[in-house]
């Protein structure tokens, strides 16, 4: 294995970690979530799930990788010594050749809000005139396809360098800058009056304002936070040092994770409510409500420009990840990662061109009654997503032996003693069960 195939330290493997968990997951779905299911009885039911699902996924896939050194595909092969084993990579190839071409249209739209936040061109304007800018943002078929491009292109640019010199470099930057720049917008939104009542939303649960279908989507919003389900993090853990301590990585990916949706409901909620805004507002709450929370503050524009660079960092740092898992398919010990790297981005960019569409000249075909968009999400993230994280809790609990996944969860970990037995008891019993009930209902909802 070459030097820059693989991390040169645990502690760049856990920011190229914690990036890709973090993503537009915690930044963009969490708040909105949280802000439709109650605020802190969502987040409080978010935290126990993240810690009995989300976190031993995470353990299982960083066993697979870790322990074949082998690229998604190859690795349940390898292991399993069963060819058909490997369709279970091939699975997280293509959900994430899925989830990269609409990832990359949105990535499109925090460009463009980064742009004309930074331009100037956000302050000043009616509230109402936020929402209607967002339509027309995401109804430009130029805007849209042009923004997409470019996002895919950084993304590409970084990838094609490998992981010590480009998603390593990239994230060791990119991680501490977020987590600086979130503490600065935490700091200003806690200042604002009123801010209170916004943390008590946020951080004081109201159990009686928490729906079963709340309860579902925390599960989901826990298990798909941390990037797990589709190998990433088999492709991630496969090229880490033999003696890293995986059950200590584990802990780091997902306290990062965890503290940043922390962080993002103490940005986010104390400013709505100090301006009198309803935290109701679901998806669009980044796009409509923010920017007319930050234009009432002062140095508003400023401190949304600042946001929006914190978002465009997330999100590329989980399109690394995806990106990687398909670039590593293919060139795993040969010498053409650019030229694949390259042309990957072209494929999803092709293929994310309907979805990049979908809100302009494609708005009037729709897919089982979703948009082209939605129907892309909805494949990946409700579908493709549950079935591999099924698979992969069957495959670490009857295709590995018990010894080696001890081996593996105690190397360098003194609590390895104490972890693996609760481990190994909720990969093979609670997760499936968690897994399957968040996929019928998905399927049911349909």
């Amino acid at each position: 294995m070459k030097s820059n195939d693989q991390w040169s330290s645990r502690f760049g493997f856990i920011l190229a970690s914690a990036g890709s968990a973090i993503g537009l997951g915690a930044l963009w779905k969490f708040p909105y979530m949280a802000g439709t299911n109650g605020g802190g009885a969502f987040f409080l039911i978010f935290l126990l799930f993240t810690f009995l699902v989300g976190a031993p996924m995470l353990l299982a896939e960083f066993v697979i990788g870790r322990h074949s050194q082998q690229n998604a595909v190859s690795s349940y092969e390898k292991i399993s010594g069963n060819p058909s084993w490997k369709w279970l990579g091939y699975l997280g190839v293509i959900a994430s050749f899925i989830i990269l071409s609409f990832y990359s249209v949105i990535g499109g739209w925090v460009i463009t809000y980064l742009v004309r936040s930074f331009s100037g061109s956000l302050t000043g304007l009616p509230n109402s005139r936020y929402e209607q800018l967002f339509g027309d943002i995401i109804g430009s078929p130029a805007t849209s396809l042009l923004t997409q491009a470019l996002f895919l292109a950084i993304t590409v640019a970084i990838v094609q360098f490998g992981i010590q010199k480009g998603i390593e470099t990239a994230s060791r930057y990119m991680m501490p800058a977020l987590f600086v720049l979130f503490l600065v917008l935490v700091v200003r939104s806690l200042s604002l009056d009123g801010a209170m009542e916004g943390v008590a939303f946020f951080l004081q649960p109201d159990l009686s304002k928490l729906t079963a279908e709340g309860v579902l989507d925390a599960l989901g919003q826990s298990f798909f936070a941390l990037s797990v389900g589709i190998s990433l993090m088999v492709t991630y853990s496969s090229y880490l040092d033999k003696s890293a301590n995986l059950t200590g990585s584990v802990i780091s990916v997902v306290g990062l994770n965890v503290l940043i949706s922390f962080l993002a409901g103490l940005a986010i909620f104390p400013a709505v409510f100090a301006f009198g805004f309803e935290p109701t507002e679901g998806p669009g709450l980044i796009f409509t409500v923010l920017p007319a929370v930050f234009n009432q503050m002062a140095l508003g524009g400023l401190f949304f420009t600042v946001f929006m660079a914190l978002l465009l960092f997330a999100t590329l740092t989980s399109a690394f990840s995806l990106m990687e898992i398909i670039v590593s398919t293919v060139t795993r010990g040969a010498d053409n990662r650019k030229k694949v790297s390259w042309i990957a981005g072209l494929f999803v960019f092709v293929l994310g061109i309907p979805s990049a569409l979908s809100f302009g000249v494609l708005a009037d075909v729709s897919v089982f009654g979703r948009s082209i968009f939605d129907m892309m999400d909805f494949l990946a993230s409700n579908l493709l997503m549950p079935i591999g994280a099924l698979l992969i809790s069957i495959f670490v609990s009857k295709k590995m032996k018990r010894t080696i996944l001890e081996s593996e969860v105690m190397m360098s970990s003194k609590a390895g003693q104490v972890i693996f037995p609760l481990w190994y008891g909720l990969i093979r019993f609670v997760v499936p069960a968690a897994i399957i009930i968040v996929l019928i209902t998905s399927l049911l909802s349909y």
